[in-house]
């Protein structure tokens, strides 16, 4: 009897604290996470909370309601992988740990777009490997629950794409006033530029022009849509040749001015997905 109850307790405690520390992903098939901006938040603190909606909220945009493009746009600059690994990408972490051993730090996170979707939504931004850790395991979970549909759904309309900016239907408006669904290919470059540190990155935006990053990081992602099958190699140079609207016409004066300019820091090893200067 003894026995029995001593079993029983720790059969209990251990159910007790997997659900505390590993949430049921499942509630993303029928609940909303809407990502709210926290006001004032500290440099490097958590920029937004999770709510949850038992209604769809108006802002929330269906997969097939966003422009194929944009969604392309984004899936080759931040995960490449996406359709054919199991919530995670071995190859990049294997990258990110001979990187990161490299340099003696957790600065590259190798997270996939399922990972980001774990983080954001269920886990805080906390950096430690047992974060990490938890992360791995909802993705894998995610990925099978959920699907890719559903799951790159989610990430579209929760992420932040600017100082706060979140969900792909306020990215859409508030960088190009028009709705998600006519999103062009240079457009959704722009968007997924942003995405590794949106603060930092619509610098563009702000000052309406593309910085020397942003132009070369835009053209790759471009390139990356052709070699993905999104664009033909004539799509991809058209878009990479039209002006968003709102880039301003340039005197030479200031391009030259702007070759000048200090670049943005590349590669994402330097930045993490969604989650500060670096990760771990």
């Amino acid at each position: 009897m003894g026995t029995s109850l001593a079993v029983a307790g720790i059969a209990w405690a251990a159910v007790s604290f997997w659900s505390s520390q590993f949430p049921d992903v499942r509630i993303l098939k029928n609940r909303y996470p809407v990502a709210i901006p926290v006001r004032n938040a500290p440099r490097g603190g958590q920029q937004f909370e999770i709510r949850w909606s038992a209604q769809r909220p108006e802002t929330w945009i269906s997969l097939s309601g966003i422009s194929p493009l944009a969604v392309g746009a984004v899936v080759v600059s931040e995960d490449l992988a996406f359709f054919t690994h199991r919530g995670y990408d071995s190859n990049q972490i294997r990258e990110a740990l001979k990187h990161d051993l490299a340099r003696g730090s957790f600065a590259r996170g190798a997270s996939t777009i399922t990972q980001q979707v774990a983080k954001n939504v269920f886990l805080s931004q906390e950096k430690s490997l047992w974060r990490k850790a938890k992360e791995l395991l909802l993705a894998i979970r995610m990925d099978r629950e959920l699907g890719k549909r559903k799951v790159l759904e989610t990430y579209m309309n929760i992420v932040e794409w600017g100082p706060g900016v979140f969900g792909i239907q306020a990215a859409s408006f508030h960088y190009f006033g028009k709705s998600p669904s006519d999103l062009s290919a240079r457009e959704g470059a722009f968007l997924a530029m942003l995405l590794p540190s949106p603060v930092r990155y619509s610098q563009s935006f702000r000052q309406k022009k593309l910085t020397p990053y942003a132009r070369s990081t835009v053209s790759r992602i471009l390139e990356k849509m052709w070699r993905a099958g999104y664009l033909t190699p004539e799509e991809a140079q058209l878009a990479n040749s039209e002006r968003m609207s709102f880039e301003q016409e340039q005197r030479e004066e200031a391009s030259s001015s702007e070759s000048e300019a200090p670049a943005e820091p590349e590669g994402e090893a330097e930045v993490d997905r969604q989650g500060g200067e670096e990760d771990t």
